[in-house]
């Protein structure tokens, strides 16, 4: 049998035994999953409904930033402008617990396309829990002027990554750009997605709260 977690801790739960003979690792998306969408609240903040446009409406990324950077740009809205916003945001309600319980099961990666430079505080409210994201380019007037992924399709290759070395990889994502991570994990969920990803996506079972993901997160990692 093998242990697929941190170190046990008797006062939470004990770890999952599987007959599996891989180890396996959770890969998770971050906005959507744990947190709400950081740009439909800084479109409420600043009131540019523009703004509200996500991965859940365009697939297209790099079209999608290009779209928001120019609007920051049009608007004279800096990083610090976009900082201080999610810095008074709230995780969504549950997250810390479900995270907590399920890093006592198996080890957990959250996977990203967000950027560090927006992410700090919500890693602190989670835990620091390991986070695979990307980088913002920023000039000397603290505005953003461009984005640099570490790799195209980054949470795909991450996922192809880890089963290359042996992980048995269970993955949860809400939104388009989670879909290629589904299909490459051995395992993938869609949380809380919008219907027309869904309808979109039809092979991968849907979860709406916590304890059905908890629930089914369970079931794959006793398999």
């Amino acid at each position: 049998m093998v242990r697929n977690s941190l170190p046990y801790n008797p006062a939470t739960e004990s770890f999952f035994m599987t007959t599996n003979p891989l180890p396996t690792i959770v890969t998770l998306d971050l906005e959507g999953v744990f947190t709400p969408e950081i740009w439909h609240a800084v479109a409420e903040e600043t009131n540019i409904p523009a703004l509200r446009l996500t991965t859940r409406d365009e697939p297209d990324y790099d079209k999608l930033m290009k779209y928001r950077i120019n609007i920051l740009q049009d608007n004279n809205l800096s990083l610090r402008n976009i900082q201080d916003v999610i810095a008074s945001m709230a995780l969504l309600p549950g997250a810390r617990a479900f995270l907590d319980w399920l890093r006592c099961q198996t080890q957990a990666i959250i996977l990203s396309d967000t950027f560090y430079e927006f992410a700090a505080p919500f890693m602190q409210k989670l835990g620091e829990p390991t986070l695979f994201c990307n980088m913002l380019q920023v000039n000397d007037r603290d505005m953003i002027v461009d984005y640099h992924l570490r790799i195209d399709d980054g949470k795909r290759e991450a996922v192809m990554a880890l089963k290359r070395i042996n992980f048995r990889v269970i993955a949860a994502g809400d939104s388009y750009n989670d879909t290629t991570m589904l299909a490459a994990a051995d395992h993938g969920i869609l949380f809380r997605p919008p219907q027309n990803v869904i309808d979109d996506f039809p092979q991968f079972p849907v979860t709406s709260e916590y304890d059905e993901l908890k629930e089914l997160f369970t079931e794959l990692l006793n398999g």
